[in-house]
């Protein structure tokens, strides 16, 4: 059962009841993430996540954690592209708790300067971090030949250059710019009276005062032909993602895509998995995965292989690619992946938490098609030849992007190169 309500004030609220749950999810989801950055601020939105952290007026960094974990509960948050989310899971009786810790936390930290500083090197160090794992760099370096010049190429954490210019009043700015009430979702998940939730609202956040809407930069592929970008790096296997741009979260085709993922790269039973891994014995990490932006969107391809196998992974990997642009998926093989993508969705918002962060998700970006009966018939409404055909468009040659993070010679990239035939 589904509550939704909008404050006077513009911010948006949705009970989701789930009767026989001992705990509820609960989260603030705001308006903002990195695709709202520039080249001069990009990194703030998640530096003001780590700083909501720190403290409040009125409550300390410890107090925080202490006020949720000292009830059993767990107290965390996140930015992404186009949303960041703070959120807590509670035992139900503790559900105003819950709030009022969050809404302080997300409405009022202090940000002193001291606490800036200091928390700056944390990041710095959590740049390094990702910097030194493959799998993830690899994953920054494909997303800026997706997406070059352009917000959605620029990497959450931010860069050290940017962040050394960050300071409280740039802070205070960028918050006070976004975290508005009619950019607030307002997501709960559990045994809820609507009533009483809604009082707790009104109390703790009916004071925020309305904003001016933000837009973000809007992204069109102008992409003309295949790009690369390769990493030499000393380490033991070569780090690859393949990305095609797709369709956005809004298109007709956003279901159709999640099956081809499914089929080609979405679990165990995948035709990559099978014949990079199981069959062939090329690589242990070998996957699909799609991602959804509200104007845009990525099917990526990531494995991880010895150098020397590399080559003939990639052979196959562009052979089924081929195969599935030009041989419609068997009955049995379709319905499995149709079957595997409902199942996981049901089992997936049997919690409260994943059901919270699933349907917060869609709120914020306006994404009304949250009915779970309308998407799984949404599902079943894609054919084989609809799977064919997204994949004619999506898998083509001027459409491919590739990087590469390993020890790599000259030589190797050019084999590489000469692979790469969809």
């Amino acid at each position: 059962m589904y509550h939704k309500t909008v404050l006077p004030n513009g911010l948006r609220v949705m009970i989701v009841d789930m009767p026989h749950m001992e705990s509820v999810s609960l989260g603030i989801w705001i308006g903002t993430g990195g695709r709202y950055e520039n080249m001069q601020n990009a990194g703030i939105s998640h530096f003001l996540e780590h700083m909501v952290f720190k403290g409040t007026e009125t409550r300390s960094n410890k107090v925080l954690k202490e006020s949720i974990e000292g009830i059993g509960g767990s107290l965390n948050g996140f930015t992404g592209e186009e949303a960041t989310c703070y959120f807590v899971k509670v035992p139900k009786k503790f559900t105003e708790l819950g709030l009022d810790v969050l809404s302080d936390m997300a409405i009022n930290p202090k940000l002193s300067a001291k606490e800036i500083d200091r928390e700056r090197e944390v990041i710095f160090e959590e740049i390094k971090m990702y910097k030194d794992r493959p799998d993830h760099y690899v994953h920054q370096l494909l997303c800026e030949l997706m997406w070059p010049n352009h917000p959605l190429g620029m990497p959450l954490v931010g860069t050290e250059k940017i962040l050394e210019k960050i300071d409280k009043t740039r802070l205070l700015e960028y918050k006070e710019r976004f975290y508005r009430p009619e950019n607030i979702v307002i997501c709960v998940c559990g045994q809820i009276e609507e009533e009483v939730f809604i009082k707790y609202v009104k109390k703790h956040l009916s004071r925020l005062e309305k904003g001016m809407p933000h837009r973000y930069k809007k992204f069109q592929s102008r992409q003309k032909k295949r790009q690369h970008n390769f990493y030499k790096k000393d380490i033991e296997q070569m780090h690859l993602n393949i990305g095609f741009h797709n369709v956005s979260r809004f298109h007709t085709d956003k279901y159709t895509s999640s099956l081809l993922n499914i089929i080609l790269g979405g679990n165990m039973s995948s035709r990559l998995f099978h014949e990079v891994r199981e069959k062939k014995g090329l690589a242990y990490d070998i996957s699909a995965s799609v991602k959804h932006y509200s104007d845009t969107g990525a099917f990526i391809i990531g494995a991880g292989v010895d150098s020397k196998k590399l080559k003939k992974a990639i052979e196959v990997i562009m052979k089924e690619l081929k195969k599935i642009k030009k041989t419609r998926v068997q009955s049995g093989e379709f319905q499995r992946a149709k079957d595997f993508y409902k199942g996981q969705l049901c089992m997936a918002l049997d919690d409260t938490l994943n059901r919270m962060l699933w349907m917060g998700d869609k709120l914020i970006a306006k994404d009304i098609n949250y009915n779970t009966d309308e998407i799984i018939d949404s599902i079943n409404m894609v054919t084989p030849d609809m799977v064919m055909e997204l994949a004619k468009k999506i898998f083509r040659p001027n459409n491919m992007n590739i990087s590469l993070v390993g020890p790599i010679s000259k030589k190797d990239q050019r084999g590489i190169i000469n692979r790469l035939k969809v």
